[in-house]
């Protein structure tokens, strides 16, 4: 079969999909303009760009929550970025949308997160005079800091999956409905990051013994389930019943929206809360946390400080600031407390 022919056929296929599904071929495109793949859609090749990436690979030695965790079964930043992967390509599966942009985003929408998790965010967004937030970071990996500094060139709906799946400790679960993602795929990657980490934080908080099965509030246990794969089962369907209309086979014709019911909603949303004051909050007054505060303060100054320091593709920054958090925000954990180690002997100049 001459190659050209896959990706039409694929391309047609999509045409089976829901009307409000996203079709590659009708894609906005990239920032510099590529002739198409032989073999694959432009989502597909989008999602193949972010797996072969560096970004994506260093995902694995990144903390979730749980700072240099004494045991192997703790969420990293890479199983998240998977669970989150499986849980939007379930749901968008069963609403008939396009699971190659959905699981692009998914794929894609960590890329930016900084070493030692949300502690580690915090700490840049407080030092960076600009402000700093792992959604935008994600996006400039992908556009400005991959490849040499050349970028993915991935297409606008991927783009901007990635920057709007974030939401504030101050929203629920669904992020802002006044500035909703533009697909439906890129909706369900927002929703999907929150039940992938509401069910696998309560598993690390229960194994790190700062909670237990009993701690957990009852009103939203009885909602969503005991188990971790009954929240989540019961979650999926919810959003996917509430999201009919997304198939295009609802007679009431609807504007789909990816949402969830009133009563499973405020049920997600009370756990969320319960992790936020029994975890999250927490976690800052433990040993691990105050070191991975420690280091992260300790690189910005030094670098701030020593801007000869910086690797090259960091140095050429147009800004020197912005230089040292594309760099620190790039490292691992173990990479970030290893660097401050061999520099802090070096000198105390920060």
């Amino acid at each position: 079969m001459i190659h050209g022919e896959i990706r039409q056929r694929l391309e047609e296929r999509e045409e089976s999909l829901s009307p409000y599904a996203a079709k590659s071929r009708l894609s906005r495109g990239r920032a510099k303009a590529e002739p198409p793949s032989p073999m694959r859609t432009e989502f597909q090749r989008d999602h193949d760009r972010i797996i072969h990436s560096k970004a994506f690979r260093r995902l694995k030695h990144k903390t979730q929550v749980f700072i240099a965790p004494l045991g192997d079964h703790y969420v990293t930043r890479l199983t998240h970025t998977l669970e989150v992967s499986q849980i939007a390509r379930s749901i968008a599966r069963a609403l008939n949308l396009n699971e190659d942009l959905t699981e692009a985003i998914s794929l894609g929408h960590d890329l930016g997160h900084t070493p030692f998790g949300h502690v580690g965010e915090e700490v840049l967004n407080e030092l960076y005079p600009k402000g700093f937030r792992h959604n935008e970071q994600s996006l400039r990996v992908v556009d400005c800091l991959e490849k040499d500094g050349k970028g993915l060139n991935l297409t606008w709906e991927v783009k901007e999956g990635i920057l709007k799946h974030s939401k504030s400790s101050k929203q629920d679960i669904l992020g802002d409905m006044w500035d909703p993602p533009t697909t439906l795929e890129a909706q369900i990657c927002r929703i999907a990051d929150s039940v992938a980490y509401i069910n696998h934080d309560i598993g690390d908080a229960i194994r790190a013994g700062l909670i237990t099965e009993d701690d957990l509030p009852q009103s939203a246990i009885v909602v969503l389930g005991k188990s971790h794969s009954k929240r989540i089962d019961t979650m999926v369907c919810d959003i996917i019943d509430q999201s009919w209309s997304a198939t295009g086979l609802d007679d009431t014709k609807k504007t789909p929206i990816i949402t969830m019911s009133p009563r499973v909603l405020e049920a997600a949303n009370n756990l969320r809360q319960f992790l936020f004051q029994r975890v999250y909050e927490v976690q800052v007054s433990r040993k691990e946390t105050e070191r991975a505060i420690q280091v992260v303060r300790f690189l910005y100054y030094y670098f701030v400080n020593n801007p000869d320091k910086l690797p090259k593709e960091f140095a050429s920054s147009d800004e020197a600031e912005r230089g040292v958090v594309d760099y620190i925000a790039g490292m691992t954990d173990n990479y970030a407390l290893r660097l401050a180690s061999e520099l802090g002997a070096l000198t105390s100049n920060y």
